[in-house]
């Protein structure tokens, strides 16, 4: 049976700051979601009901799982495993953390998800969450619905960090205002991922028909491009212009040469790449 006293104790205490899943509310697009917590933060709304929401809980029930494996895996240890801390300058704002990495102090977390929603799903709270511990850095170990593990690294966004933190300032003035919120539009830019994986892509339709295609035309534009360089070796220096065969080169002035096809005469003409 849970906890019903200590359930509430929970409930009540999350209301007195802005946390990393928060942040993710608050900066992100969903209107709905973004009053709903509002609401939750000034005790007029109970907090969503999460109980039948299998993400969340298979997010729940593999995060020792995760933890583990990722120590397994990567040689480092998770330490400050479930600790919340506050930040040191802003009462209002808080971490509760997966964990942090021992070694580099990195932030910790584990998610079930899938890896290519990364920027729509975690962004915020890892940058959040880094901001609040002051990490340059973050690990987030993902364990996906395919049964795959993935570890993605996060490198600390002073820029983002400064837009998430001035949108959670304006929701939490609205929250002691009674000002109702309203969306801040701050969108996550395109996380720097590192590259560690060899991808097959024999089973994707499209990378086979582009294949083909850069395949098939390599020769020519390798052709292309030899006589592109060959064209403007032989257009003289002080020439504006060079034409003939059906081919004008034009200088401009900054002295690049770029070309043109010509039809008929002088006529209708497509610029050549």
């Amino acid at each position: 049976m849970p906890d019903v006293k200590r359930t509430a104790e929970i409930r009540d205490f999350r209301r007195t700051f802005v946390g990393g899943s928060d942040a993710r509310i608050i900066t992100g697009t969903d209107e709905a979601r973004l009053l709903r917590l509002w609401r939750e933060k000034r005790g007029e709304a109970e907090p969503e009901d999460l109980s039948s929401n299998l993400i969340v809980q298979l997010g729940s029930a593999t995060e020792d799982l995760n933890r583990r494996w990722y120590e397994a895996n990567s040689g480092q240890v998770v330490v400050d495993v479930q600790k919340r801390i506050h930040h040191p300058g802003l009462r209002w704002m808080a971490a509760t953390l997966d964990g942090r990495v021992e070694a580099s102090g990195a932030v910790f977390e584990a998610k079930f998800m899938l890896p290519w929603s990364f920027s729509e799903e975690a962004a915020a709270e890892l940058q959040h969450n880094m901001w609040v511990i002051a990490a340059r850095g973050a690990v987030l170990s993902i364990i996906t619905g395919g049964g795959k593990w993935v570890e993605i690294k996060v490198h600390a966004d002073p820029l983002y960090q400064h837009l998430i933190v001035t949108a959670e300032r304006k929701f939490w003035r609205c929250v002691e205002n009674g000002e109702t919120p309203s969306l801040f539009g701050v969108a996550p830019p395109k996380p720097r991922i590192e590259a560690v994986r060899i991808v097959d892509m024999g089973s994707s339709n499209a990378w086979a028909e582009f294949a083909a295609v850069f395949t098939r035309t390599r020769d020519a534009h390798l052709e292309h491009e030899r006589a592109k360089a060959e064209l403007k070796s032989l257009v003289p220096d002080d020439a504006q212009q060079a034409i003939g065969y059906g081919v004008r080169a034009k200088r401009s002035k900054s002295g690049a040469i770029s070309f043109d096809l010509l039809g008929g005469a002088e006529g209708g003409h497509a610029p050549v790449q």
